[in-house]
């Protein structure tokens, strides 16, 4: 397996953190490029004291994503990447991947609405997860004791219109995997890791 770009991409709440540490367990190295690590160490580091400038963050967040993208390509290294992608990342990947003649599979997770409004609500409210992700202003050490109290929690209105207006269960590049993860104890891993195993050893022989 040479040169290989897997993109966990679908639904928040879906289990993409989960998936890529299964895929790294099983089918050798990867270089983990997570937009969230780093948007969270960048919100450790400059911090932000309102929406606006939380945005402006992101944006620097994706200049970074996309070099360090680079770099590992240019390394060779086979890259794992999870994140509700949107066509907005779709056309710098593809062109990264085709610079660098990357092989990429994209695996989407898909799920019930209802099923993963409740996990995105359980994962905000679970302390140890950064609390940049559910306040309108932050800066390192931070904290806040209920959770429930945060400013910028998702109300189940917003979270179904980001599910089905961003474009989350549609993105695609390369060879694609869908899987409903509705029920995780239905989902059948181990024929995915496989068949992505052979897609993967097939693609990069050629």
């Amino acid at each position: 397996m040479d040169k290989v770009l897997i993109l966990l991409a679908g639904l928040p709440g879906t289990g993409k953190t989960y998936l890529c540490n299964v895929i790294k367990s099983e089918l050798g190295e990867f270089y983990k490029l997570s937009q969230d690590d780093l948007k969270e160490y960048y919100c450790d580091v400059y911090g932000y004291r309102n929406l606006e400038e939380k945005q402006d963050l992101e944006k620097i967040v994706w200049e970074k994503y996309y070099e360090i993208m680079e770099q590992q390509m240019q390394a060779g290294t086979n890259i794992m990447s999870d994140y509700p992608f949107s066509q907005k990342q779709k056309l710098p990947i593809q062109q990264l991947a085709e610079k660098y003649g990357y092989e990429v599979v994209t695996i989407r997770l898909i799920a019930d609405l209802d099923v993963l409004f409740e996990r995105q609500k359980k994962r905000d409210l679970d302390p140890t997860r950064h609390l940049s992700h559910i306040v309108t202003s932050y800066k390192k050490g931070d904290h806040l004791a209920n959770r429930s109290n945060a400013d910028n929690l998702l109300t189940y209105e917003e979270f179904i219109k980001r599910c089905t207006t961003r474009g989350y269960d549609t993105f695609e590049l390369g060879k694609l995997y869908e899987v409903d993860v509705s029920d995780y104890t239905k989902v059948n891993y181990c024929k995915l890791l496989e068949d992505i195993r052979m897609e993967c050893i097939s693609e990069t022989s050629k």
